[in-house]
């Protein structure tokens, strides 16, 4: 069954002779065309390019194997390969996707929309028979177009504007609730909260956490102290250096994600802020380096070679039945407690009183 789906949704894209009929040529001038061989006149160029970009062609530069074997890859597109937290999850998919005789070929967007499409059509031009995917904050590209062609997908992390797909995620809000109200139990009152790109599905999760912890701890969450950045050290760095402005500056900081947390961790240590004494702090995502700060960084762990293996599963899944039900799978987070956060502190402080 995996062979025919492969094939059907291969043999569905358009070939150079859907765009030689559009653009009223022979297939040797479409493929001169789009190879820059060169030799045609500007006129037919503009009618095969035109015809191409209204097909949504893409050249396949796997048709060739395709004829004689089925797919082999899956594709994978990552908005940071940088990030710690997407370099684990395609590790826990490779495994998963190696067992079952598939390679992957990556995708690097750098967190650039433009480059989003681009890397997209590359993808679906290589023939592959799945995908998985995390957007960039913007999406710029439009996924739908591999599903037009019977390319199955499985979102990961950040759920797509208007595309209904399989998706892996975390208890981001459940994960982040239990952070705040473990800084409020420590005596925190005033957290702020900076989380990565406010439009992102897991950024609005975790500071819906927040929220939550607050609201029900009886405190009001200022407006001043809920930041956004944009999933890069620079925009942690930055908003860190606008809560030193405040007049009333918090106790303690819930970072959303790890690269914003190694941007707080900058401008704190530049400012001679010492933690946890003069400001507490956790973040959501426990990276290999969390364990090796001084002080220790409280976290929230998310499991994230499970989220790429199961993600490789629902993949082969939709390959075997394309018609199974969508699919959503949410992963539990922890709570993992290091000095950061003036735990360590607190207990040798209750334990004095004794």
């Amino acid at each position: 069954m995996p062979v025919i789906r492969r094939q059907a949704a291969a043999s569905s894209l358009p070939q150079v002779k859907d765009v030689a009929r559009l653009a009223r040529v022979s297939t040797a001038t479409v493929s001169r065309v789009l190879s820059g061989i060169g030799g045609v006149s500007e006129n037919l160029v503009l009618r095969v390019r035109r015809a191409a970009e209204r097909l949504n062609y893409a050249p396949n530069r796997a048709a060739r194997s395709l004829r004689v074997r089925r797919a082999q890859s899956i594709g994978i597109i990552v908005p940071d390969i940088e990030n710690p937290f997407f370099t684990s999850v395609m590790c826990g998919a490779d495994g998963v996707l190696q067992d079952a005789g598939y390679t992957m070929i990556v995708a690097n967007l750098d967190e650039n929309p433009e480059r989003e499409q681009v890397h997209l059509n590359t993808i679906r031009g290589e023939g592959v028979a799945g995908v998985i995917f995390t957007p960039t904050i913007a999406q710029a590209a439009d996924y739908r177009t591999l599903q037009d062609c019977g390319v199955p997908l499985v979102a990961v992390s950040r759920r797509p504007h208007n595309l209904n797909v399989d998706f892996v995620g975390v208890t981001n809000e459940d994960g982040s609730k239990e952070a705040v109200e473990h800084l409020i139990a420590l005596g925190h009152r005033r957290i702020a909260f900076v989380g990565g790109a406010a439009k992102v599905s897991s950024t609005q999760d975790r500071l819906a956490g927040y929220r939550r912890a607050m609201a029900e701890a009886g405190f009001d969450a200022d407006s001043d102290l809920i930041l956004f950045g944009d999933l890069r050290q620079s925009g942690g760095y930055e908003a860190m250096l606008r809560i030193l402005e405040l007049p009333q500056q918090p106790t303690a900081i819930f970072s959303g994600t790890n690269f914003t947390t190694l941007g707080l961790l900058r401008a704190i240590h530049e400012k001679g802020i010492r933690i946890p004494e003069e400001m507490a702090m956790v973040g959501f995502d426990d990276m290999p380096w969390a364990g090796s700060l001084q002080p220790p960084l409280t976290s929230v762990a998310q499991p994230t070679n499970e989220i790429g293996r199961v993600a490789a599963q629902l993949l082969l899944a939709r390959l075997r039945d394309p018609k199974r039900p969508l699919e959503e799978v949410t992963l539990p987070t922890t709570l993992i407690v290091r000095a950061s956060c003036g735990a360590t502190r607190h207990l040798d402080m209750v334990r004095s009183r004794k």
